[in-house]
């Protein structure tokens, strides 16, 4: 596969610094008998799409006191998905880790059962989603305990996907970037959204959205 200019350019300039973090997770994987390969798995699974961020969100939307926070977190994903999925991944174009005809990543993939995958490797889109989803629900719930679990749940993320073999280090920062990025122009985007509703709570539509709560909803079906 043709590298592109900026591919290349990731593969030479921090060739040793991925090549060291993957060889650290490889050895993780290694003394451990592959003990973490069912974890890693496990964020994997519910990081595609940004499926855990979503189903979040729409729980949170259900209630009246945290349905700012749901909309944000669903939109930050969408957000992430079109600057990652839709543009970045696209134009830079950099093949996966085990695609780079080192035959030492290739190596280290299979041992941790050769997860598939598809699309190209930067940034990563599980990793850019939990960002997105974290930055999102953090700024409109600023609870210590929020911040601090979304927090891990990123960590977890980023760590699952160089333990898998199937990103570069630099993979998972790029989607720290691209994911934050998702979630402060969600944030803003409902900050102004809220602010159209305020402005036209005497419609109907605008204050049932401001208003509805699926507890009152279940109460009045009593």
């Amino acid at each position: 596969m043709e590298l592109t200019v900026v591919s290349r350019w990731l593969n030479t300039a921090f060739a040793d610094f991925d090549y060291s973090i993957l060889k650290f997770y490889h050895g993780i994987a290694e003394s451990c008998g592959g003990f973490f390969t069912p974890i890693a798995n496990f964020f994997g699974f519910i990081g595609e799409l940004g499926a855990c961020g979503l189903i979040i969100g729409i729980i949170l939307l259900l209630f009246k006191g945290t349905r700012r926070a749901g909309f944000c977190m669903m939109l930050a994903v969408g957000f992430g998905a079109i600057i990652t999925n839709l543009t970045v991944k696209e134009l830079v174009a950099r093949p996966r880790p085990f695609q780079s005809g080192i035959s030492e990543f290739c190596d280290w993939w299979n041992f941790v059962g050769a997860p598939s995958v598809s699309e190209f490797s930067f940034p990563s889109g599980h990793v850019t989603a939990a960002v997105a989803s974290a930055v999102g629900l953090s700024l409109n719930i600023r609870k210590p305990w929020v911040i601090c679990s979304a927090s891990l749940y990123v960590i977890f993320m980023m760590a699952s996907r160089n333990y898998l073999m199937v990103h570069y280090p630099t993979d998972v920062i790029g989607g720290l970037f691209t994911g934050a990025a998702g979630g402060i122009l969600a944030y803003f985007s409902v900050k102004l959204l809220s602010r159209l509703l305020e402005k036209n709570y005497n419609k109907k539509f605008c204050a049932f959205i401001m208003n509805s709560d699926i507890r009152n909803i279940k109460n009045k079906s009593k």
